[in-house]
């Protein structure tokens, strides 16, 4: 059994209306309540999920030797009407390119989707989830 990492420490720190300068490790941004001064909280859940994801796909296909030299990913996540104004869906399209055969993307969404991405897991279970790929040679 792999060693237990230890917890994720993030800290806020409010700085003005509903600005918060946000810390994790090395890592640092803006969270912005309003979406102004950067991500909101949603947009930033949605930033994790297509992020981890996308790095998901990219290792697999690199330990794969597939020749991938690009992509793009685009998320469109719906909300539910009343609060919490939870994501009660989520549409991706992986765009890559290099001469990666389909199976081989196919395999790597499906490997990041059932076993790896930890921010998707970490969503409720009762999220629909659609994710189509593209691959241009």
């Amino acid at each position: 059994m792999p060693d237990a990492k230890p917890p994720l420490l993030a800290e806020l720190v409010w700085s003005d209306h509903l600005r918060f300068n946000a810390t994790s490790g090395q890592s640092a941004m803006v969270v912005d309540g309003d979406g102004e001064g950067g991500p909101s909280p949603m947009q930033a859940l949605a930033f994790g999920v297509a992020g981890c994801m996308a790095a998901d796909v990219v290792a697999i296909l690199q330990k794969g030797r597939h020749p991938i030299t690009g992509m793009r990913v685009v998320m469109a996540a719906t909300r539910a009407p009343e609060h919490p104004r939870r994501f009660t869906s989520l549409s991706m399209v992986f765009h890559v390119t290099g001469n990666v055969p389909s199976e081989a993307m196919d395999r790597a969404v499906s490997l990041s989707r059932e076993k790896y991405c930890s921010a998707l897991h970490s969503l409720r279970s009762d999220i629909a989830l659609d994710v189509r790929t593209t691959i241009q040679p």
